[in-house]
């Protein structure tokens, strides 16, 4: 049989290796479509081949190579897409950053309050994925740009985080969370000294096991613990708790937690609900975001691969996002009460957001005021809320400051503040005193669906760059032929006249490429300039290598980094497993390791798209830069 894969079959095949589809199934969804395997014309090993080969071709002369030239045809197709390359000494790949026009956008809208997480490690170069991720009016986590660092230090995360804000036009976030990291907190005070920095709370109780378990009444201390942190209403109210705890369990030589009291306006509720934080407690939105990759990406994806998987990713994020604005514009969700201030929330808010305000409203019903006091020209208001905590029924004083004048709310639960929702202690208050409606300073416009904002109407790429002429011709006619299909379908008469037509015309094809040949010219970018040029037009300077890459023969590395209790769990796991051939892996993990380094034929320029089409914020670093200008003559404030 003569193997032979057809253009439609190349196109469809490398579509679905671009959309994560692995090749077994890649294979057995043609073999359906074509109705068993005795009418196909190749095998599944031809089939992986294939991928292996486009995948070689797509990454030329070196991954680093590759990766720039994956960014300057991002940039030919939209000239607001940027992108950073940071070279050591020696002209080597250390790290890189890029954010999409649309994502740029985007943080006009939301970036108030960001995550950021290092934690994703797959790729072939271990670097890690650092993702800057912020919650957009549906509270849905949104990409805002991300990089892939060769290292976790202070100096890394200085470079990425100066070229983040200079992407954004200088505009640093109001807050940002992370994790405890040194190296991150000394970064994020010299970059952006002015933003509130959080601990993400779930890493530090989750440490709790670690670090308190050898005391002999472990229990006690982490229920006691757990109850100071998530039940102090005010910070004296945690200050208390927190040392009579110390004092009971006899805690006074433990440095962990004589740390975290040290550092309680980082990461303690009561510290930090007194700002906007769009409801984020913890760094699981970047998490989250990560597992976005998990069924594209494997230990050997490289670098170019990795950052079209990103994209893949963002498409699924944006069509998330226009489902979630197409039904909150076209469906409401029925109001639950007759409160004029529910309709007003209705017919403004989306419907995410909606539910949240709803669930406020007729919480109402759980809460009464117990005392009323005039200071001046406010009310100070003490309300009860009856509550549910840990199957018991329990009452909780909260404290509602209310001017009438200003129409001025503020409840010490601080839900505002923190979630840019009204609470119900404060909606009881404004309902007590007949107003009925929600002052418009208290609905947030980022949480608002009758805006228009200018990020919805960018559209993201589609790897349209990388494919050939043939590839679009393809897809071009593919659409017609479906439609042919779908009219001639239900009639033989009709199919043998499509198939008469199809024949004559295959002939008439098949004459004119013998008598003319067959000549095609380079795809265009939108601008009218060729892909290829655009890269051609960056030379005459040093070339830039391929990060090193140690890569063990055996188990792939995990796809997250792991903390100690995880590591411990896991190397006892592995103790346990006897089996002759794991022992044998084990050996070879141990002595076969290899070292690669690829170098690459593009070289940079100072500044890449000085003279090419795309954006001339771009830039490609260099170490003697950063040793000149302080990492590409950026502000250091």
């Amino acid at each position: 049989m003569n193997r032979a894969i057809s253009s439609y079959m190349k196109r469809k095949i490398e579509v679905n290796d671009r959309a994560g589809i692995r090749v077994n199934k890649n294979y057995n969804s043609m073999v359906v479509e074509a109705g068993g395997h005795e009418n196909m014309s190749f095998m599944e090993k031809d089939c992986r081949n294939y991928i292996n080969k486009v995948r070689r071709l797509q990454l030329g002369e070196g991954d680093a190579t590759a990766i720039q030239k994956y960014f300057l045809k991002m940039q030919a197709q939209n000239a607001n897409f940027f992108y950073a390359i940071d070279l050591d000494e020696s002209g080597r790949l250390r790290n890189v950053f890029w954010a999409d026009s649309r994502s740029r956008a985007a943080y006009e809208e939301f970036g108030d309050a960001i995550t950021f997480d290092t934690t994703y490690l797959t790729n072939k170069y271990d670097m890690p994925f650092a993702p800057f991720v912020g919650v957009n009016h549906h509270g849905h986590s949104i990409l805002l740009g991300c990089g892939l660092i060769s290292s976790e230090d202070t100096d890394t995360f200085v470079w990425l985080f100066k070229v983040w804000l200079a992407c954004m036009s200088g505009l640093a976030p109001c807050g940002i969370i992370t994790d405890q990291d040194r190296a991150m907190k000394n970064a994020i005070e010299i970059v952006f000294p002015n933003t509130r920095h959080r601990w993400c709370l779930w890493h530090i109780m989750k440490k709790l096991h670690e670090k308190l378990k050898s005391y002999k009444h472990y229990e006690s201390i982490k229920f006691a613990l757990e109850n100071i942190v998530y039940d102090s209403l005010t910070n004296i109210q945690f200050e208390d708790r927190w040392k009579e705890m110390i004092e009971k369990y006899e805690l006074q030589s433990n440095d962990w937690l004589r740390g975290l009291y040290d550092e309680r306006r980082r990461w303690v509720p009561s510290f930090v609900k007194g700002s906007f934080w769009a409801g984020m407690s913890t760094t699981q939105r970047s998490e989250s975001m990560n597992a976005f990759f998990d069924d594209h990406v494997n230990s050997k994806t490289t670098l170019k691969q990795f950052v079209e998987q990103y994209e893949n990713a963002l498409m699924t994020k944006v069509e998330k996002e226009n489902q979630a604005d197409y039904k909150s514009s076209s469906a409401d969700i029925q109001c639950s009460t007759h409160y004029f201030m529910e309709k007003q929330a209705q017919g403004v808010y989306t419907i995410a957001k909606f539910k949240e305000f709803q669930n406020e409203l007729t919480g109402k019903m759980y809460c009464e005021v117990v005392d009323t006091k005039e200071d001046g020209v406010f009310l100070k208001y003490q309300i009860s809320e009856d509550m549910i905590i840990a199957g018991k029924k329990k009452s909780v004083n909260f404290t509602v400051i209310f001017h009438e004048f200003d129409s001025e709310v503020k409840c010490n639960c601080s839900k505002f503040e923190f979630r840019g929702i009204l609470c119900r202690h404060a909606i009881y208050v404004l309902i007590k005193h007949k107003m009925d409606l929600i002052p418009d300073k208290y609905i947030l416009r980022r949480w608002r669906k009758d805006v228009t904002r200018r990020h919805t109407k960018i559209k993201i790429s589609y790897n349209e760059s990388n494919a050939t002429l043939e590839a679009h011709q393809c897809d071009k006619m593919q659409k017609t032929f479906d439609e042919i299909k779908e009219l001639a379908a239900d009639s033989e008469e009709k199919c043998v006249i499509v198939m008469a037509w199809m024949q004559k015309l295959k002939e008439q094809l098949s004459n004119h490429d013998n008598v003319c040949g067959s000549t095609q010219p380079i795809p265009k970018s939108p601008t009218g300039r060729s892909f290829d040029n655009c890269v051609n037009e960056i030379s005459n300077s040093k070339k830039i290598l391929t990060p090193l890459a140690v890569r063990s023969k055996g188990r792939p590395p995990f796809k997250r980094k792991q903390s100690k209790m995880e590591q411990i769990v896991r190397k006892r796991k592995e103790g346990e497993k006897k089996s002759t051939s794991q022992e044998k892996n084990t050996n070879k993990r141990k002595g076969m390791k290899e070292f690669q380094m690829v170098e690459s034929d593009v070289p940079p320029t100072d500044k890449i798209s000085c003279d090419i089409v795309g954006t001339q914020e771009s830039i490609l670093f260099t170490d003697s830069q950063n040793a000149q200008d302080g990492h590409g003559g950026m502000d250091d404030d």
